[in-house]
């Protein structure tokens, strides 16, 4: 149909020129009549009418011109199937699309989701889906400093009361420190354990049941990791930093979460990131993503380096901060809110734009 119209157009240009020359005027002003008036006629009666009808009366339009269209397919089909020959011909490997890039795709799923033709929550599933092939582990992990593991010197029936205290299926088992990861428990394989051995089960340590675990470097893209979790029927992953030190986990969840949204269940607890307090400033988890506040607080963040509240104040802080610090980046002015110095963990953050003179 492509041919069809350039056809018409072209017939078309040349019988506006002829027009204009009828009338008295010489080639050139004909040309430049010709060329403007058919740019208007194009736009409106070729592009963008045509197009609105048929959004507003589909099945009307298709049953009054389905007729036609066949008989013309039928009719230059095959001519248009030798341009297109020779096009494929002249440049080879060009695929046979009008979407070349994944900016037009996602301005056209935004088109339809302004025209009704699809649900804001598929275009931001659709938009999710392209952001994961584009995210690396670092920024979907579980810190380091959040990480729950069960020391390698405790006995399957302390792991088991862990794991219960925790509400967690999986944990890594750590010897000296969080990089000496000796494997992966299982509650499954540790309740079991105690049902069939109480006695046992009081004295074996918990490294008997650990299974091996999964190493994956943190610069690793999300999509690439899922597909290896899949492949390794496994659920856990341990991400390990430049240097070979354990950086923190991600599971197969966390990663899902990424495209669809957060997943809860009973057991999770119910935690809000950002608490706007009402008198300006915001208290905000230290795991929270950088991106996440400045969309919460519409305003830009250029932060490359870390990815969290917390990386943010500590980086341009220089140290790690007592409560009550105050560090300003960005245009915002942020005060260490909640701090465990034992295990040198920032908690929360309070957040508050600064007000520019």
């Amino acid at each position: 149909m492509n041919f069809v119209r350039v056809l018409c157009e072209t017939f078309a240009a040349i019988l506006v020129a002829l027009s204009f020359v009828s009338l008295g005027y010489d080639l050139t002003q004909s040309l430049i009549a010709s060329a403007i008036a058919m740019t208007a006629i194009t736009f409106v009666l070729v592009g963008s009418s045509p197009r609105s009808v048929g959004r507003a009366h589909p099945m009307r339009i298709v049953r009054v011109t389905g007729g036609l269209v066949r008989a013309i397919r039928l009719l230059l089909g095959p001519l248009t199937i030798a341009l297109v020959g020779i096009g494929n011909a002249v440049t080879p490997g060009r695929a046979r699309t009008t979407i070349n890039t994944e900016r037009q795709l996602l301005s056209m799923v935004d088109e339809a989701t302004e025209s009704d033709a699809i649900e804001e929550e598929d275009r931001d599933l659709i938009r999710s889906i392209f952001d994961f092939g584009d995210t690396i582990l670092r920024e979907v992990m579980i810190a380091r400093t959040e990480m729950a593991a069960l020391d390698s010197t405790i006995t399957v029936d302390e792991a088991l009361g862990m794991f219960l205290a925790e509400g967690y299926s999986r944990m890594p088992v750590v010897g000296v420190d969080n990089d000496d990861v000796l494997g992966i428990a299982h509650i499954k394989d540790t309740a079991r354990f105690v049902r069939a051995n109480p006695t046992k089960a009081k004295k074996a340590l918990i490294t008997e049941l650990a299974r091996p675990a999964l190493f994956l470097p943190e610069v690793k893209m999300a999509d690439e990791a899922l597909r290896v979790l899949q492949a390794e029927a496994n659920h856990m992953a341990l991400v390990v930093d430049e240097y070979g030190g354990i950086a923190g986990l991600v599971t197969m969840e966390d990663l899902i979460e990424e495209v669809l949204g957060e997943i809860s269940d009973e057991y999770d607890d119910d935690e809000v990131e950002i608490v706007d307090l009402g008198d300006g400033s915001s208290r905000v988890s230290a795991s929270t993503n950088i991106d996440d506040l400045a969309e919460h607080l519409d305003i830009p963040i250029d932060e490359d380096d870390v990815d969290t509240v917390g990386g943010l104040f500590v980086k341009n802080f220089g140290r790690f901060p007592e409560t009550g610090d105050i560090v300003e980046v960005d245009g915002l002015k942020l005060i260490a809110d909640r701090v465990e110095r034992r295990r040198k963990r920032l908690i929360t953050v309070l957040v508050r734009i600064v007000d520019v003179p």
